[in-house]
């Protein structure tokens, strides 16, 4: 059974009497419910395809939240043979929430690295919710060096509400571990490409989002900081979560058009928690194709076109 978001009670409604009438002919193969399941099949369809033809902002950020939404972990399970993690910083500790190695990726050796959010309590703990602490940043900066020194293509696949703010995560230099991993990854002579799964959140994004080329999913979310707290600071208000969404421009869509990102990959109607493996696949068609591109250049040229890319954000606009 699918976790339901609030805008989606239609087709919970919908999927329960469903559920309902399937179960019914179940316990009694007398029943034909068949004609009447085909019946509320397509009309969940239709409800579902009229809903999700018109999500606003704070509708994406839940979608981009959905607790059943595929994580880095299945996308590394899916996309890569090989993969072998590469734990600690070697200054201070291991950090779960970001995790990071080596692998192939259609037979192309490559350096993966990306946020785990965790998808029940303990894995969620493990992984700190997705929001990396210093020690997770200094580990992607060590994992970028070895594949920079190596000449391997590195993929990043972002999925954070932020760097986690705690008071340990200040004493040990947060800040400077999210501007040298960005400083990285701009440094970088090797392809780098970053795709958003889920939501990216701020520096805490950034940080292994400076890409060549950087993608969204169609319904990720991609900002400088979470509606919620957008809200708190412009209005003291939490609750106007849904106004901040809608004014800070969040959407694929939104970046696309204002030349953040490159691409959005498109997502099956439902979310991309309703077919994980269809969404798992158009990321590595899309990550294939920009490799293809990528690849022959120079470093020097990629280097210095990472960098123009993200100079020239806002200029035109």
């Amino acid at each position: 059974m699918h976790n339901y978001l609030d805008f989606e009670k239609p087709i919970s409604d919908l999927e329960a009497k469903i559920h309902e009438l399937k179960k019914l002919a179940e316990e009694d193969e007398s029943i034909d419910t068949s004609e009447e399941i085909g019946r509320l099949e397509a009309r969940a369809r239709e409800a579902m395809e009229e809903i999700y033809s018109k999500l606003n902002a704070w509708q994406k950020t839940q979608v981009a939240r959905h607790p059943q939404r595929p994580h880095f972990v299945d996308y590394a399970a899916e996309l890569f043979t090989e993969f072998t993690p590469l734990a600690g910083d070697r200054k201070f500790a291991e950090d779960a929430a970001i995790q990071a190695g080596l692998a192939r990726f259609r037979g192309q050796p490559v350096a993966v690295i990306g946020q785990e959010k965790g998808n029940d309590t303990k894995s969620r703990l493990k992984h700190n919710f997705g929001s990396p602490r210093p020690e997770g940043y200094r580990k992607a900066i060590r994992v970028m060096e070895m594949a920079d020194r190596f000449g391997l293509p590195v993929i990043t696949l972002v999925d954070t509400a932020g760097a986690y703010p705690g008071i340990g995560a200040e004493e040990r230099g947060q800040a400077e571990a999210i501007a040298r991993s960005t400083e990285m990854c701009l440094g970088l002579k090797v392809p780098m490409i970053s795709v958003v799964i889920g939501e990216g959140g701020s520096g805490g994004a950034i940080a292994i989002a400076t890409g060549n080329r950087v993608y969204m999913l169609e319904h990720a979310i991609y900002s400088v900081i979470s509606p919620e707290g957008a809200a708190s600071i412009l209005w003291r208000d939490s609750t106007r979560a849904k106004e901040a969404a809608t004014n800070m421009k969040i959407t694929a869509e939104d970046l696309k058009g204002l030349g953040v990102i490159d691409g959005i990959i498109p997502e099956p109607v439902g979310g991309a928690h309703r077919d994980p493996q269809m969404v798992i696949r158009a990321a590595g068609d899309v990550i294939s194709s920009a490799l293809a591109e990528l690849t022959p250049k120079p470093g020097d040229q990629l280097r210095t076109e990472r960098r123009q890319k993200f100079l020239n954000i806002g200029r035109n606009l």
